[in-house]
């Protein structure tokens, strides 16, 4: 315990003091995050190489700790092969970081080197080896362990969007693991973590809004990856069956996170790797809070999920399985409260898809109708009755000479209401009328003019019908009020024999 509080003392205390150097350093080379008055909403140009002093700290602290006579010294040399052996993938993800802060790499050269960074990690030892008490194929291990890591990586780049959020919920996460370590008795793990919450601790205070450095992608990527190789050690520890539930818990804001961004674009039909202003941290500024609060409250977040995940870890029997409902509770209604858009015409998308489907049918059914009708009687019913369940209010129309209606007039003092015309060959046509605040919902106006309009005309002149004077024809047994004027607000025309829109006129 005493060595862990030295080498989080040593590391914090490197951390501090190397930031400002760092920081100064980058502004004369230039190596600096300009505002751009969209994304990058600050007010100057501010140094984004946190993740220098960062490294430099967290490495140091381990150097300092072999000149001072600590237990925990002879710990890290009895794994110095192991340590060897985990330098090169995280020098990997660190550099790949660097040159995007410098170069701004393309979004497929930043995943090659975490896809590259990710499976060294997993040949120098870190890998999943087994989900829900099953142990896993070599193969599937491999794929896990490098969509964890990469995963993990993308999270903390994706969160580091506010002055201070990606830090405190690193130091927050490197906390929890290493309490974890302590109470399982794998010093290992705690000696692993403790010095990079050292390292945060002390970067915060440089970080947190007002920021004078950012953590930049050598930063927040550094963070990523390295809370990602501890949670696999973490779930090492814990009960079998819960496996990697804990420590993702621990990381659940960078994870949610990343879930959320990719899904929204998804459904927005955005390119998956291009940034937006929809992030979590940017709905709760659109949401009226200050920079410093939205932090706030999102470490938080952080805090409770941690305090859960440490909750779940240790209750390894039924018990365990109610902070994971607790927890996934929690976080839906936290995302029902940012008010994404995205997921809420999805919702009601999800609602309409079965009536949406009906409609389809019914569209089906008219256009088999048509085309099997012997006379216009025959085609007037397949209309009128698609037209019915589709909701339309009224339909009239003029087929081979002779009138036919079906439906309710708006009355005299109804609110507005629409009409679509559909002009056909001889002066026939189709109109629909639909009142405002109807309890029909009328769905598929476009595709129900499109079946028409292909198949009607078409079948009207096969059956040849000899052209009479026009005959009124009445569907509903409410008397029909006389002809006039339409009212209508809004019409959609279209005209089957000509390009020319008819004026709205009723039938």
């Amino acid at each position: 315990m005493y060595s862990l509080c030295v080498l989080t003392v040593l590391a914090s205390v490197l951390c501090l003091c190397l930031t400002p150097l760092i920081r100064d350093a980058s502004v004369r080379v230039g190596l600096v995050d300009r505002p751009d008055h969209k994304r990058k909403l600050h007010t100057g140009a501010i140094p984004r190489t946190g993740g220098v002093p960062i490294l430099l700290s967290y490495v140091g602290a381990y150097g300092l700790s072999f000149l001072l006579p600590l237990k925990g010294s002879g710990l890290i040399a009895s794994n110095l092969a192991m340590i060897g052996r985990l330098f090169p993938p995280v020098a990997i993800i660190f550099l790949t970081g660097l040159l995007d802060d410098w170069l701004d790499l393309a979004p497929w050269q930043k995943l090659a080197g975490q896809l590259t960074a990710a499976a060294w990690a997993y040949v120098a030892g870190v890998r999943i080896l087994g989900s829900f008490g099953q142990p896993l194929p070599p193969w599937c291990g491999l794929l896990l362990t490098v969509l964890w890591l990469t995963l993990c990586s993308n999270a903390f780049n994706l969160i580091d969007g506010i002055d201070g959020l990606a830090t405190g919920v690193g130091l927050t996460a490197a906390l929890t693991t290493a309490i974890v370590g302590i109470l399982h008795g794998d010093m290992m793990l705690g000696l692993a973590t403790a010095p990079l919450a050292g390292c945060l601790i002390a970067f915060l205070r440089y970080n947190f809004n007002p920021a004078s450095i950012f953590l930049g992608d050598s930063g927040s990527l550094l963070i990523g990856f390295l809370l990602g190789s501890y949670a696999i050690i973490w779930s090492q520890k814990t009960a079998a069956m819960l496996g990697i539930v804990a420590p993702a818990m621990a990381l659940a804001l960078p994870l949610i996170e990343v879930a959320l961004s990719v899904l929204r674009r998804f459904l927005g039909n955005q390119p998956i790797l291009a940034g937006d202003r929809g992030h979590i941290h940017h709905r709760l500024l659109e949401r009226g809070f200050t920079p410093r609060h939205v932090t706030l409250l999102l470490y938080a977040a952080c805090g409770i999920a941690a305090a859960l995940s440490l909750l779940e870890s240790f209750l390894v029997n039924r018990l365990g399985f109610l902070w994971i409902v607790l927890f996934a509770a929690v976080t839906w209604i936290g995302v029902r409260y940012l008010g994404y858009v995205e997921f809420a015409a999805t919702r009601r998308l999800w609602v309409g898809l079965r009536p949406l489907m009906g409609a389809h049918v019914h569209l089906a059914m008219l256009e088999r109708s048509l085309q099997a009708a012997t006379t216009v009687d025959d085609c007037w019913l397949a209309l009128d009755s698609a037209a019915r369940s589709l909701g339309y209010s009224r339909v009239t129309a003029r087929l081979g000479g002779a009138r036919f209606v079906s439906g309710h007039w708006p009355e005299e003092n109804s609110q507005t209401f629409w009409q679509m015309r559909l002009n056909l060959p001889q002066d026939d046509y189709v109109n629909v009328t639909q009142r405002e605040g109807a309890t029909e919902q009328p769905a598929l106006v476009v595709p129900f003019v499109d079946v028409v309009s292909r198949v009607l005309p078409e079948k009207l002149v096969q059956l040849n019908v000899p052209r009479a004077l026009a005959e009124v024809v009445e569907f509903r047994p409410r008397a029909y009020s006389a002809l006039r004027n339409s009212r209508t607000k809004t019409v959609m025309s279209s005209d089957c024999a000509a390009p020319s829109v008819n004026p709205a006129t009723a039938s």
